[in-house]
C-alpha cells in the first residue's frame, strides 16, 4: 500500500535499487518517483494469508508457486516500475530482473487486496502496468469491505475479460494455474465491520 506523500523522492532506477537495499521500509518506484509503503490492516493480512494458503495447497503438485508481498515485481512497459503486489503466482522458473533473487518479472497471476488509500491506483495505474506483462494471465482485486473479487483474464488476441464474484457462496476459477478460489475460504475470519485503511 502506498502512503500519501506530498513530494515523492525522485531518483534513477539504479539509485532506487541501492536505496531500497538499505531501507527498513519498502518503497515502490514509478517512473522515477519513489513512494513509501504503509502497513496493512488486520483484514488485509487475513485475506492475503487465506489466499496464499488456498493457492499453495492447490499448487503443491504443479510447477507454480505463490509468493507474498516481500517479493518485488519489475514492470517494464512504457515506463519502468517496481511494485510489491500482495500476492503473485509464478509458473516455471522465476525470471529475476535484478542481480539478486528478490525481484521477478514473469508472474502468471497478480493479486492486490484493496484498501481505501490504494483502490484507485490498483484499479487504474497498476491495471495499466500489469496487463502489459506478457506472462500475466490474471489480475485480481480483492475487496476488504465486502465479499467481492474482481478478475481480469487475458483472452486470445490480447484482449482482457472483466468478471466479478460476489458473496461467500461464489467461486473464482483461475484456469491458467488450475486453481479455484472459494470466497467462503478467502474471507474466513474476516470482520467486515472493522475499519479498513
Amino acid at each position: 500500500m502506498i502512503a500519501a506523500q506530498p513530494e515523492p523522492l525522485r531518483m534513477s532506477e539504479a539509485e532506487y535499487l541501492a536505496f531500497e537495499a538499505e531501507s527498513d521500509t519498502k518503497h515502490e518506484y514509478v517512473n522515477g518517483e519513489v513512494y513509501a509503503m504503509t502497513g496493512a490492516t488486520w483484514n488485509h493480512n487475513v485475506i492475503n494469508g487465506n489466499l496464499q494458503a488456498t493457492l499453495n495447497s492447490q499448487l503443491a503438485d504443479q510447477p507454480c508457486t505463490a509468493v507474498s508481498s516481500d517479493m518485488r515485481l519489475k514492470v517494464a512497459s512504457k515506463t519502468v516500475s517496481f511494485r510489491y503486489p500482495d500476492t503473485m503466482v509464478v509458473c516455471g522458473e522465476p525470471e529475476f530482473a535484478t542481480d539478486g533473487t528478490n525481484t521477478i518479472s514473469n508472474p502468471t497471476v497478480i493479486v492486490e487486496v484493496l484498501s481505501s488509500s490504494t483502490a484507485l491506483t490498483d484499479h487504474n495505474q497498476k491495471l495499466d502496468e500489469y496487463i502489459q506483462i506478457d506472462t500475466v494471465q490474471n489480475y485480481l482485486l480483492i475487496s476488504q469491505q465486502e465479499a467481492k473479487v474482481e478478475v481480469y483474464t487475458r483472452q486470445r488476441g490480447g484482449q482482457w475479460l472483466y468478471t466479478q464474484a460476489k458473496g461467500t457462496d461464489a467461486t473464482v476459477e483461475l484456469a491458467a494455474i488450475g486453481c479455484t478460489l472459494r470466497l467462503s475460504k478467502l474471507y474466513q475470519k474476516v470482520n467486515f465491520d472493522e475499519g479498513n485503511a
